[in-house]
């Protein structure tokens, strides 16, 4: 008997496209699962487990993943259980840092300073570094007053006696956590610590007694409360440095005294104008009043005419008035005197 040999049917189309469609499919589930899978076991071995659409939906949400699994890990083994991955997505999706959020929880944790998730977000979406925060809550910092990047070297006030005095102050700080958010930062500190120092070094009576105790001015200063409304807590004022300046007062009244004199100087030539200028008045008056004496002399001889010819006075009268005349001269003569002053 013959055998009936059966022959493979031919592939159609149909069953090639359901053929690449599920390769694709398969390519696709694949690549899915070597991305998040060693998310997924990495989390759920650490004991902070985060789901397996949790992680795509993170990807859809343009969030990334390993960033919150390695955030959910590190609050999870320093026993931070109330954060969950909602939290820690919407702080990245808000821009903030959420690998440093978590290392400054997980160092306020550790140093037992009160410190939530929600006020540490807050610090750092405000622009403050909330991990160097914790870290200064612990190490307190130093800040040179005043401060040697802007150029100056020393603080200089001016005691009672005219002297001036240069200080250098170092000022150790800790954070205040509380206050963080809306707190001064450290220029104001830098500034108000300038200002007591300015402000004791003024009222002391003479220098010899800032350098014979520069610790009061740590003491006066300290106890301004000069941390209110700042970021930080001052915990001591260190005076580094004081050295003596110029003696200012002497040059304040060496520049009063030149400044008296100028003064004096231009009120003795406005005086001296003013005199010369009377003087020429006086001159002027003068002159006018002899011309005036002259013009009455003119006249003279006109009144003898007309008395002449109106019989009011005669020729003996006339020559009697020349006598005496003359001997009015003479006398002036014999006394040194002019007949006419020139």
């Amino acid at each position: 008997m013959g055998r009936i040999v059966m022959m493979p049917a031919a592939i159609t189309p149909g069953m090639l496209a359901l053929i690449l469609v599920l390769g694709i499919v398969g390519l696709i589930i694949v690549s899915i699962f070597a991305k998040y899978f060693g998310l997924w076991l990495r989390a759920y071995l650490s004991g902070a487990h985060v789901g397996a659409f949790n992680l795509i939906g993170m990807s859809l949400r343009r969030v990334s993943p390993s960033v919150i699994v390695d955030s959910r890990i590190m609050l999870a083994k320093a026993g931070i259980r109330d954060v969950d991955t909602d939290m820690l997505e919407a702080h990245y999706l808000a821009r903030g840092d959420v690998l440093r959020v978590c290392r400054a929880l997980i160092a306020a944790n550790k140093a037992n300073i009160p410190l939530v998730f929600q006020r540490a977000t807050a610090i750092d979406l405000a622009g403050r570094d909330v991990l160097d925060a914790v870290k200064t809550s612990v190490n307190p910092k130093v800040i040179d007053v005043p401060d040697p990047t802007k150029g100056r070297q020393t603080i200089d006030a001016v005691a009672k006696d005219g002297i001036q005095v240069r200080v250098k102050a170092r000022v150790t700080v800790r954070a205040n956590i509380e206050r963080l958010v809306g707190g001064a930062t450290e220029e104001t500190i830098i500034a108000r610590v300038g200002e007591g120092i300015v402000t004791t070094i003024g009222s002391a009576d003479t220098y010899k007694n800032v350098l014979e105790n520069p610790d009061t001015i740590s003491k006066r200063v300290l106890g301004k409360g000069l941390d209110a409304g700042t970021a930080f807590e001052i915990l001591s004022i260190d005076i580094a440095d004081v050295d003596v300046g110029d003696n200012v007062g002497a040059k304040l009244q060496a520049d009063q005294a030149a400044a008296d004199l100028r003064r004096f100087q231009a009120q003795a030539e406005q005086r001296r104008a003013a005199a010369q200028a009377l003087e020429q008045e006086m001159i002027a008056l003068v002159a006018e009043n002899r011309a005036k004496v002259v013009l009455a002399e003119a006249e003279i001889p006109l009144a003898i005419a007309e008395s002449f010819r109106k019989g009011n006075i005669g020729i003996m009268d006339y020559y009697r008035m020349r006598n005496i005349q003359a001997d009015t001269d003479m006398r002036r003569n014999i006394g040194g005197q002019d007949k006419r002053e020139t």
